[in-house]
């Protein structure tokens, strides 16, 4: 796991993508890593930003940002999703930054926390809950968009890559079997899934969300066709 960044530290990113007018993401990558990872970014409806996973942009990115809404709220997702985190908090001393209770002693080695997912106070257009099975070290966000789009915002519980060239597409295929489509990844399983059954029965239920039209994750194509369908699929699994 690289470094946290103390300092405001770019890598090479994407363009924002702005996916609905309350929900932006951002893919970049990570050093030294075939890997790329996704930042969500959710403006509440009093102008505040919740940011997911959070990822250092260039100025002008960040601008932009800035402008859409006041960077409110840090999700830390996990204890392997903190490299830019205290550079967040930093740049922002009123934002609070909250983390799973499962991941909270490794994320505070590196950054101030403020309170866990329990402190969490969404609003209509958002709302965060734990996961099953995995003693909350992740959570799950709903964003709803409109009344015709609902987005789930997960982060290594579920991934989506395709395989990759090299030692490291070898590894990630064969090894922690990460790529080829949406899958609840092996090292994820060995790591994090304590009973696959609740983890199972939670993400069915979630298929179930009313007007769900895509499923976003950190790692790292959102799933767009059949997102309820694929999510019972990757349920289905494990």
């Amino acid at each position: 796991m690289p470094k946290a960044h103390s300092e405001w530290t770019v890598l090479r990113h994407y363009p924002i993508e702005k996916v609905e007018q309350n929900l932006w993401c951002v893919t970049g990558t990570l050093p030294g890593m075939g890997l790329k990872r996704v930042m969500t970014l959710v403006r509440l409806e009093d102008g505040r930003v919740v940011v997911h996973s959070a990822i250092a942009l260039d100025e002008r990115a960040m601008a932009e940002i800035e402008a859409w809404g006041t960077p409110s709220v840090l999700l830390v997702p996990n204890a392997y999703h903190r490299l830019d985190a205290p550079a967040f908090a930093a740049r922002y001393p009123d934002m609070k930054v909250l983390c799973p209770k499962g991941g909270r002693k490794k994320i505070e080695e590196v950054v101030r926390v403020d309170g866990t997912y329990d402190d969490f106070e969404g609003d209509p257009s958002l709302q965060l809950e734990y996961l099953e099975g995995v003693h909350k070290v992740e959570g799950v966000l709903t964003v709803r968009s409109s009344e015709s789009s609902t987005s789930l915002v997960f982060n290594d519980t579920v991934f989506n890559m395709p395989h990759g060239k090299g030692l490291p597409g070898f590894i990630f295929r064969y090894i922690t079997a990460s790529t080829g489509g949406p899958r609840v990844s092996r090292l994820y399983r060995w790591f994090a899934v304590k009973d696959k059954s609740a983890l199972r029965t939670h993400l069915t239920r979630l298929a179930d969300t009313p007007n769900l039209v895509r499923i976003v994750v950190s790692h790292q194509r959102p799933i767009t066709e059949e997102p309820a369908e694929t999510l019972r699929q990757v349920a289905a699994t494990l």
